[in-house]
């Protein structure tokens, strides 16, 4: 069986997504709501702002009266601060405002304080001459009433939460969070706080795991460690396949003979994709069993967040009907060399340090301190070399965890 290249992997994986039907919705208020998906378009019932006001402490005038402003000064009808409804400006005066006050009828420019001389008698004098307009912000400038601020598939950022806030709305309504399996597979894992007998290893992928779909807003189902054992395999995907909308599992899909995960999502479930172009993390699976999705990782760890960062989070993005799934690449200088060119793509624990990006050690799939020590990704495509000072492409750790 030939590699599957990453970005064809990709493409079938949010064709699957998009396939499958969107949760139920929910309102939350929008304290609860970061991060969750909009389900529906937000529209406003107000113009923001509602009504003219002043950029900036100053005085407000209406530019007719601009010559006498200049010349003799003009008399301080009002003082307006921010919160007050202030009276129609009498012509042949200004107003003392401030700062996101309403600008008063008959007002229709505002003048910063620092341009302006109260002289002994309490006269402004206006250093120069202004156009209408001037330093007001006008009504509706940011949002129009009845203008759709949001579309349905954005995840919601503390921006959008204070747009919705700033129409009046205090409730959204957003996608059901997904409710998702994780499942570690291998006699040899046991887990932290229990004793490490010969042979074993702590079960590290189950916390890099729930820690990633947290950090999304899912709701996990830890399913604990599998026994490498057929008939627990099947009993256990069966059970899981009941209550979760994803299972995602880590190890046992490769063709080792106690691969039981592998061998039983091939004999039991339907197969849709399987071994990939991508290092670490070739052995890849996206089936269904029972009729639910199950993407099945790598056992190696780094292998783990590698995959769960550029195929499994696009994939559950999408689920939720979110549009932009897909992280930013930028190309940055290479502070490193790579001489060899290999036949998969290829994803280095690194870290953007003064505008060059450095590995942070050794690149074994089963190195998961690099990782920790990165703030990204490193990706060096298949069949290429890498001098230092070549660019390289480098996603930061900042898009791929939110």
């Amino acid at each position: 069986m030939s590699l599957m290249a990453v970005s064809e992997a990709l493409h079938r994986l949010l064709a699957s997504a998009s396939a499958e039907p969107l949760p139920e919705t929910e309102t939350l208020k929008l304290e609860a709501a970061l991060g969750r998906v909009l389900a529906r378009p937000v529209r406003s019932a107000y113009d923001v702002p509602p009504w003219d006001n002043s950029a900036m402490d100053g005085y407000a005038l209406h530019t007719d009266d601009m010559e006498m402003a200049t010349a003799q000064g003009l008399p301080v009808s009002q003082r307006i601060t921010a919160g007050m409804a202030p009276e129609p400006l009498a012509r042949g005066t200004c107003a003392r405002i401030f700062t996101g006050a309403p600008v008063p009828a008959g007002a229709n420019s505002v003048e910063m304080q620092e341009n302006v001389h109260i002289d002994d008698q309490g006269l402004a004098h206006f250093a120069k001459a202004l156009n209408p307009g001037q330093n007001i912000r006008p009504q509706g400038q940011d949002i129009r009433a009845g203008h759709i601020l949001l579309e349905p598939g954005l995840r919601l950022k503390p921006q959008d939460l204070g747009i919705i806030a700033s129409v009046g709305l205090d409730t959204v309504e957003v996608t059901r969070a997904l409710r998702v399996a994780v499942l570690s597979t291998g006699d040899e894992l046991v887990e932290p706080g229990q004793p490490l007998g010969p042979g074993q290893i702590f079960n590290s992928n189950r916390f890099t795991l729930i820690g990633c779909l947290q950090r999304l807003g899912h709701q996990v189902i830890d399913a604990g460690i599998l026994a490498d054992e057929p008939e627990a395999t099947r009993t256990r995907l069966q059970t899981l396949a009941g209550r979760a909308d994803v299972i995602i599992t880590s190890g046992g899909v490769s063709v080792g003979e106690a691969d039981y995960l592998g061998q039983t999502l091939r004999e039991h479930g339907e197969l849709d994709m399987w071994k990939l172009a991508i290092k670490p993390g070739k052995p890849f699976t996206l089936a269904r069993f029972a009729g639910t999705p199950v993407l099945g990782l790598p056992g190696n760890p780094a292998a783990v967040l590698v995959t769960f960062l550029l195929l499994v989070r696009p994939y559950l993005l999408r689920r939720l009907g979110v549009h932009e799934v897909e992280p930013v690449k930028l190309e940055v200088p290479a502070g490193f060399e790579w001489p060899r060119a290999g036949n998969r793509e290829e994803y280095l624990r690194a870290r953007l340090e003064q505008g060059r990006v450095m590995l942070t050690g050794n690149q074994s799939s089963g190195v998961l301190s690099t990782a920790s020590l990165a703030n990204g990704l490193a990706c060096i495509q298949a069949g290429k070399t890498l001098a230092e000072g070549d660019q390289v492409l480098f996603l930061s750790f900042a898009g791929l965890f939110d």
